[in-house]
């Protein structure tokens, strides 16, 4: 199938047989990247890459990424081009659009990925927005991938903070048919509208989509535990009541100790050691943060390569 062309906005956007193919070509990129097998699929392509918000991951591994394809990445900070001084989302799409083959944005508000999708005429790629972090599902599909060797009666739970992160492994779990419960307490639980779009999709798959105040209930022989910072982007003056909010929720041994004997620990990173997760578990035998980080190269580089091959 071709995804050649499109947007890649929302997981709830694509199929699952989609997700597959861009989770297939990374494997297969991997590989070649581990045995020394260059792949130069986008030369004379140019991904320009608007970021709204600071970055490690998205901003080096898109760089890295499409250098190795054989393209180039072109780092757009708000702070240097005319959108920071009032020029509208859509003419500065359009102005893109016809210089760069591809967009990826890491936004604030959801409506400017959804803008600038609607206006540019070339893939837009969504790096994060305040909704939806759909690159970081894709990597965390594929880390499991590696350790499980695929998704069949998987039990996957997230506890903490709902966010842009939780909405895009709930839709994720719907596509793929995965039993994934969130542990949050309320006020911090999943946005209600996506919750039910994914709800919705896994009436085709018999996906199971559980949110608790419980912590244990979520992590009860879960063979994944994820958990992401408590204090997002933009939210950093609400960091001590969150902090109060949600220390139950961290993850630690004792909450572990209800999971799988043989699960996994996935964070998109960055983290907050001593609040959302102690040291014990993040540099734990059992923990896979760093083949997760890495792992957000890989399915890029096939997003990419899907997208404009």
């Amino acid at each position: 199938m071709s995804l050649r062309g499109r947007s890649f906005v929302t997981i709830h956007d694509w199929s699952s047989e989609d997700l597959e193919t861009v989770l297939r070509l990374a494997a297969q990129l991997k590989q070649e990247r581990a045995a020394g097998i260059l792949h130069p699929r986008l030369a004379g392509r140019t991904l320009g890459m608007i970021f709204q918000k600071t970055s490690t991951r998205t901003r080096v591994s898109f760089e890295v990424g499409m250098f190795e394809l054989g393209g180039h990445a072109l780092f757009l900070s708000a702070n240097d081009i005319q959108l920071k001084l009032g020029e509208t989302i859509a003419d500065t799409a359009r102005v893109l659009g016809r210089m760069v083959h591809a967009i990826m944005a890491r936004t604030y508000a959801h409506a400017d990925v959804e803008e600038l999708a609607r206006w540019s005429g070339v893939p837009v790629v969504n790096g994060l927005s305040d909704l939806h972090h759909p690159l970081q599902a894709l990597a965390v599909y594929q880390t499991i991938r590696e350790q499980r060797g695929g998704f069949e009666g998987l039990r996957f739970a997230y506890v903490g903070d709902s966010n842009n992160v939780t909405n895009a492994l709930l839709e994720m779990a719907a596509k793929f048919g995965v039993e994934m419960r969130v542990g949050s307490p309320p006020g911090y639980q999943p946005n209600p509208e996506i919750l039910d779009r994914a709800r919705e999709d896994a009436k085709s798959t018999g996906a199971r989509l559980l949110v608790t105040a419980d912590p244990v209930e979520a992590v009860h022989d879960a063979h994944v535990v994820y958990t992401d910072t408590w204090a997002s982007m933009g939210q950093e003056a609400e960091h001590a009541e969150r902090v109060r909010v949600l220390r139950p929720y961290q993850v630690n041994p004792a909450l572990l100790r209800h999971a799988d004997p043989d699960h996994i620990f996935l964070h998109c990173l960055p983290a907050h050691r001593g609040e959302e997760v102690v040291d014990e578990i993040i540099d734990g035998p059992r923990s896979r943060v760093f083949d997760e980080a890495e792992n957000r190269m890989h399915t890029q580089k096939a997003l990419l390569a899907l997208l404009l091959g």
